[in-house]
């Protein structure tokens, strides 16, 4: 014997079915426009606790497209350098600019979470610690952690450090780093022979 269907059970499916689907949509709705209406520094105060660490200018992160001179006292990669690397620094930077040179700095203090962050995204796109370490230093060994490391962006300005950073005690510190630089000797001394890599 055939058993005819209920329509109006197929009816209620339906209903049920579209009345689920609407409430999906309403809840990614929400998410996004949540995403959206959040910024940065309060996204990272909602996900920091839960073990993500996105890096902020108060762990001295500079952004990718930005540099800072000198001068920039406000900013925690400068303000939490070492005062006589700083002082150096500036001093370096009046004679240079009347060779029409301008340190522009990428990277200067930095916090051990900072520092850590960056060796795990070397070692991402490295595929090794082995290598990722010949660039990106650990917190535990790193200048940039103790703030007495700067890294300068231009290359006429890494190049004119070079030449004559020594005069203030500014020395490139490592051979495949041509970009970092530390206090490494006395004002007008001789620069140590830069080490090899970031291992030390």
């Amino acid at each position: 014997m055939a058993v005819l269907s209920d329509p109006a059970a197929g009816h209620r499916r339906l209903v049920l079915l579209l009345a689920t689907a609407g409430g999906i949509v309403l809840v990614l709705a929400a998410i996004v426009t949540l995403a959206v209406t959040l910024t940065f520094s309060s996204f990272a105060a909602v996900v920091r606790p839960a073990g993500i660490f996105l890096p902020t200018e108060e762990d001295g992160l500079i952004a990718d497209d930005a540099s800072l001179s000198v001068d920039d006292e406000s900013h925690p990669a400068l303000a939490r350098l070492d005062p006589a690397l700083l002082e150096a620094l500036r001093a370096a930077q009046v004679a240079a600019e009347a060779d029409g040179i301008r340190f522009d700095i990428t990277s200067g203090w930095r916090s051990a979470d900072l520092q850590r962050r960056l060796l795990a995204d070397a070692v991402r796109t490295y595929g090794s610690e082995e290598v990722a370490r010949q660039y990106v230093a650990t917190p535990e060994t790193s200048s940039h952690v103790t703030g007495q490391a700067v890294d300068i962006g231009t290359l006429d300005a890494q190049l004119w450090i070079i030449e004559h950073g020594r005069e203030w005690g500014l020395c490139q510190t490592y051979a495949n780093e041509r970009w970092h630089f530390e206090r490494a000797t006395e004002p007008g001394g001789e620069c140590p022979t830069p080490k090899l890599d970031a291992r030390g």
